[in-house]
């Protein structure tokens, strides 16, 4: 961890590590059978949920970056994120993004440096490789869903 130790005073987990934040998470557990991941329950039965959901839910708030983060440590970041009920959009590039990007509202995957996997699992390619470009495609995807709300409304 690079900010804080694990006490009250959450504001201090402005920035973590990727590791640590998973060790502090606790990893990730199935809702139904409350075993972890992976667990016996049929693959459309698994429920993924974070393990230590209070203490994610308080660090949420003022976390700025999870820097060295590996695959896992985003796919729990994701998990923990549409759990708490927030639309969640991750930028990846290589075979071991790919699960984040599948399980994300939205995912974007590098056109030019990207993995074919990481193109696949993603929403929205990004030709150019510029995350200026997410901005552009968040402005287009508003316009567009404005227009066919006005138009369904006319």
């Amino acid at each position: 961890m690079i900010e804080g130790t694990l006490d009250n005073d959450v504001s201090k987990y402005i920035v973590m590590e990727g590791p640590d934040f998973y060790d502090l998470m606790g990893g990730l557990h199935c809702k139904k059978c409350q075993h972890s991941i992976p667990c016996k329950c049929k693959k459309k039965d698994v429920d993924e949920g974070v393990k230590n959901f209070e203490l994610f839910a308080k660090i949420r708030e003022n976390l700025r970056v999870l820097a060295r983060s590996r695959p896992e440590d985003k796919y729990l970041l994701v998990t923990g994120l549409k759990e708490s009920g927030d639309t969640v959009a991750v930028t990846g590039d290589g075979t071991n993004d790919a699960p984040a990007l599948k399980k994300a509202d939205v995912g974007f995957a590098m056109g030019m440096t990207g993995t074919e996997v990481a193109k696949t699992a993603a929403d929205i390619i990004l030709v150019d490789d510029n995350f200026a470009s997410i901005v552009k495609a968040c402005m287009w995807g508003r316009n567009i869903y404005d227009n066919i709300r006005k138009f369904l409304q006319f």
